[in-house]
């Protein structure tokens, strides 16, 4: 039980698409196919249950985070701060489930899906491999956010718009220069835009600081764009029978 939690690990590292990080990628994928193709109208009450399951997952997660950070000795206001935008997305999405208000949907859609799949791929896992807590720590919350999100979108029929798509670009951009100023106080590289991250990620392909803050948002905005794809060529169909509608009936 120790060695679980050990701050020391002396088990496997953790290895980047090794066959652990390759299972544990497919069964949130699996889980999330599940979700958007194979559960068809479910009861409220089941609705329900998952809601509240998921964002219990969430919350106990971050909580066992903070905890473990503390028991090892690392806990620090230029580390452990719920700033990143999926540590506060795990209380943005675990909040949306918990109360059904889904005021922030667009966020945790755009925001959400995108960095949660970037930080599934490159998990903060440190050295920590298969079957220390660390290993699953990060799969488990950035899965979580994914899945909210898609369950979001896939069952309960929500969906972005051009102005949520705008509204989180926006928002987003505010939150980063707000978090660049924290981080000049705290000397903490949170959002990783004071430095590329110690663990291996895709910003490592990028050019050096602060050019690479500039690819992040073109990537960023990228991303956006492809997410909001299915739901443009949805619009543009639409448009297109109602077009299609209106000459037939004139004719």
């Amino acid at each position: 039980m120790l060695d679980f939690f050990a701050g020391d690990w002396q088990g496997a590292p953790f290895v980047l698409f090794g066959p652990h990080h390759l299972i544990g990628m497919a069964i949130i994928l699996l889980i999330n196919l599940r979700i958007v193709f194979g559960w068809k109208s479910p009861s409220p009450r089941a609705k329900t249950i998952f809601r509240y399951a998921l964002a219990t997952i969430l919350v106990v997660n971050e909580i066992v985070w903070h905890w473990w950070n503390w028991y090892v000795g690392v806990w620090s206001v230029r580390y452990t701060l719920p700033l990143h935008i999926c540590s506060i997305l795990v209380w943005v999405v675990a909040a949306t489930l918990f109360t059904g208000n889904y005021k922030l949907y667009d966020f945790i859609y755009f925001l959400g899906i995108g960095a949660g799949i970037q930080a599934i791929l490159t998990p903060d896992s440190g050295i920590y491999g298969f079957p220390h807590y660390r290993f699953f720590q990060p799969l488990v919350s950035h899965g979580a956010i994914v899945t909210g999100a898609v369950y979001l979108t896939a069952i309960e029929k929500l969906r972005p718009t051009w102005k949520s798509f705008a509204r989180v670009v926006v928002g987003t951009n505010v939150y980063m220069a707000i978090i660049f100023v924290v981080n000049l106080f705290l000397g903490s590289n949170y959002l990783f835009i004071a430095h590329k991250p110690e663990t291996p990620t895709l910003i490592d392909a990028l050019p050096e600081w602060p050019l690479y803050i500039a690819f992040l948002e073109l990537i960023g905005l990228a991303v956006f764009l492809i997410l909001y794809t299915p739901f443009a060529i949805k619009d543009w169909r639409r448009r297109v029978n109602e077009s299609l509608r209106a000459t037939n009936k004139r004719m």
